[in-house]
């Protein structure tokens, strides 16, 4: 008991520690990109200054000068932003290594796709990280590169094709994690490969009195806002693995690619108003149209189990309480069974009628809408007791 308390601890302070950093790490991008696009050029800025911007907070004023490469020297004080986006990467590879590759048999395979072992579901994860990471910066140095609307369009292919790739080898809820841990894999990557080794690279000429290569701050800028944009989806992807419906459906992949464009147009959307240039308010009725697009998606059933589900006899109470105690209740009891489980997933209990019928809503939603529950049908409920449910519930969900 100690062990499954400390491990839930652990698994609450490491949760707290990413959403934390990933704020700072978010914060900060959105507050340079805005910076960035807010420079106004004017009569009297140092040589080789891009612009300036007046920013006003906390009752105080501040007058804030971007250079197009660097200054003349170097400043005696030089603050770095990095940490954030490392304390980020790391908090959360230690979360997925705590709760999916340790538990990969339960979040991460899926009976009925590839018939993985445990460690090669992770081998092929992390190969995915991999991967994503060297073909998205091979993209991004060749002369694709140079045209940022190709290689955006080119991307948004990409992360689609991985995405629709991650859901025939995972789960559905393995699946969106390995899809959000790529994309941040990708981002913290471009901190640590490419923006702070060109600084560090900018830093070092000053100091040998060299003028510093202008491409080293263009590819830096380019990166910067490919994380921007980036950042709207990888938090949909991380929360998203909370709720069947983003992750469970059958459409769950394209679902995941609506977000990634909704994601950049509502980015767009704010970085023109920080530019000064007219609101391009389409970019909202593009967003309420993929939100439109999404549920109506993720209203297909990820199963068959409704059909002949409705046919008059099925809605058999008793029946719907042995599958249930059969399927569901060795987690969800007052006391679980199940091994590493101390408490009720959610607190949601199933030991009795009135239990259970409290639950019609979620037990819909989770084991016959989608195929969430039982995470990697580790207790091989089959899809005829899934009809069953699915009439129990068309039939109102009556009482014992």
């Amino acid at each position: 008991m100690v062990e499954v308390v400390l491990w839930e601890w652990l698994d609450l302070a490491l949760r707290w520690l990413h959403v934390v950093a990933g704020i700072a790490w978010i914060g900060n991008s959105f507050y340079f990109v805005h910076l960035d696009l807010s420079l106004r050029r004017r009569d009297g800025l140092p040589e080789g200054a891009a612009g300036e911007a007046w920013q006003v907070h906390g009752g105080g004023f501040y007058n804030m000068v971007k250079y197009l490469v660097a200054p003349a020297r170097m400043p005696d004080r030089l603050t770095w932003f990095k940490w954030e986006a490392y304390t980020t990467w790391l908090s959360g590879m230690a979360l997925l290594v705590l709760v999916y590759y340790l538990q990969a048999d339960l979040y991460m395979i899926a009976p009925g796709l590839l018939a993985l072992a445990p460690w090669q579901a992770v081998a092929v994860s992390l190969a995915g990280l991999a991967l994503g990471w060297v073909v998205y910066d091979l993209l991004c140095r060749s002369p694709l590169g140079r045209n940022d609307t190709a290689l955006a369009l080119v991307g948004l292919v990409f992360l689609t094709l991985l995405a629709w790739g991650c859901w025939q080898v995972f789960s559905g809820r393995g699946a969106m994690m390995q899809m959000g841990a790529l994309i941040g894999t990708i981002m913290v990557a471009n901190v640590f490969l490419v923006i702070i080794p060109g600084q560090r690279k900018v830093v070092k000429a000053l100091i040998a009195g060299e003028d510093p290569d202008p491409e080293l701050g263009r590819r830096g800028k380019q990166r910067s806002l490919h994380n921007n944009y980036l950042t709207l989806p990888v938090v949909f992807a991380m929360i998203g693995n909370h709720y069947p419906l983003a992750f469970a459906g059958r459409w769950s992949w394209l679902i995941l690619a609506i977000v990634l464009v909704l994601g950049a147009v509502i980015r767009h959307f704010f970085n023109q108003r920080h530019k000064g240039e007219a609101s391009p308010w389409w970019t909202w009725g593009v967003a309420l149209a993929g939100m439109a697009a999404i549920v109506w998606l993720s209203a297909a059933p990820a199963t068959e189990a409704g059909g002949e589900a409705k046919s008059e006899g099925w809605a058999d109470p008793a029946a719907v309480e042995e599958i249930v105690l059969s399927r569901c209740s060795m987690c969800h009891a007052a006391e679980p069974v199940w091994e590493g489980i101390a408490l009720p997933p959610k607190g949601v209990v199933l030991e009795t009628p009135a239990e259970i019928r409290r639950q019609a809503r979620a037990i819909d939603l989770h084991v016959v809408r989608t195929r969430a529950m039982p995470p990697g049908n580790v207790t091989e409920i089959s899809e005829e007791e899934r009809r069953i449910l699915a009439a129990w519930i068309a039939a109102g969900a009556p009482g014992w």
